[in-house]
């Protein structure tokens, strides 16, 4: 039986991993948007998931059904959150802006975490979290922006950009809902094909729609292995490593690890897809990842801001 300290240990080194795997979803998904409808590649990403899983939903199904006849309009959320917004919403987003700021505007989920968290728990924010909270909230500015401040007096800014906050905010309601006790008797494996599925049937008309309103569909062999990628890395490993890590080290310090993804993200961009990294984006990573590490870091790392929350 593995000791409390190396089941931390694994949920660490698998934190590592997954923002990694999470950025692939932006790699893959800007490479293949323009073959495949957002729509329709999201039903078709949450689909197959579903599928992959379901001989874990049957392993666990006492739990599983106890889940989905008690509480199917809570699924339903998790799947509107999870695979409706932060899925389908997210390749709409990739066809107006460029993964590198789907990327950084993403990063700063873990302060929407914080926020919403303190909001719904009735907890005081303290100084550290808000100072880190208004930098990285800066930082998002900067990137919607694009670092120019003429594009908010003339209101000119990226659809895509803004689809982006509306998802990292999503993403942080989703990461804490995962802690509810309604889901804590189904096992990881089961639960997120549980999720899929209802995400899947929301998506399923409007993939529909795409399909007879004659928007692309998947037909070269390169739109597939991307969906083969999105379906691999950036929703299995991607999804079951986060959901592991959040239920071992709780939504707070899971979320700390999505700051990794600025490096993760950026790299695979200008690597794979040949995106520019501009000025601005130096300046917003600067901004969010110095913003989400003050707000999250444990207070004793960061002692002057840890000692005025405390008072």
């Amino acid at each position: 039986m593995s000791s409390p300290t190396g089941r931390q240990s694994a949920a660490v080194a698998v934190m590592v991993l997954t923002p990694l795997f999470f950025s692939t979803n932006l790699i893959f998904g800007r490479g293949v948007i323009g073959d495949v409808a957002p729509f329709t590649l999201a039903f078709l990403r949450w689909g197959a998931v579903a599928l992959a899983l379901a001989p874990f939903v049957l392993a666990d199904r006492t739990a599983a059904l106890r889940l989905v006849r008690g509480h199917a309009p809570f699924l339903a959320l998790l799947g509107l959150l999870g695979m409706w917004i932060c899925g389908a919403l997210v390749y709409l987003a990739l066809q107006r802006t460029t993964a590198t700021n789907g990327t950084l505007i993403y990063t700063t989920s873990p302060v929407f975490i914080i926020l919403i968290d303190a909001v719904t728990n009735r907890r005081r924010v303290g100084l550290r979290a808000a100072a880190g909270s208004a930098l990285a909230l800066a930082g998002i500015a900067v990137i919607v922006l694009r670092g120019n401040l003429r594009a908010l007096a003339a209101l000119d800014f990226n659809d895509g950009d803004l689809i982006f906050v509306g998802a990292a905010v999503a993403w942080a309601v989703y990461s804490l809902l995962l802690r509810s006790p309604r889901v804590t008797g189904v096992s990881n494996l089961a639960l997120l094909p549980l999720i899929a599925a209802a995400g899947a049937l929301m998506l399923a008309p409007f993939a529909a729609f795409e399909f007879f309103s004659g928007a692309p569909m998947p037909v070269t062999g390169s739109a597939w292995g991307g969906i083969a990628g999105i379906v691999a890395f950036a929703s299995l490993a991607a999804f079951l490593g986060f959901q592991f890590g959040i239920r071992r080290l709780g939504a707070p310090v899971a979320g700390v690890f999505m700051y990794l993804l600025p490096p993760y993200g950026v790299g695979l961009a200008v690597l794979f897809l040949g995106e520019t990294f501009h000025a601005y984006h130096a300046l917003g990573i600067v901004l969010v990842c110095g913003g989400v590490i003050l707000a999250t870091l444990p207070p004793a790392w960061l002692p002057a801001f840890g000692a005025r929350d405390r008072r």
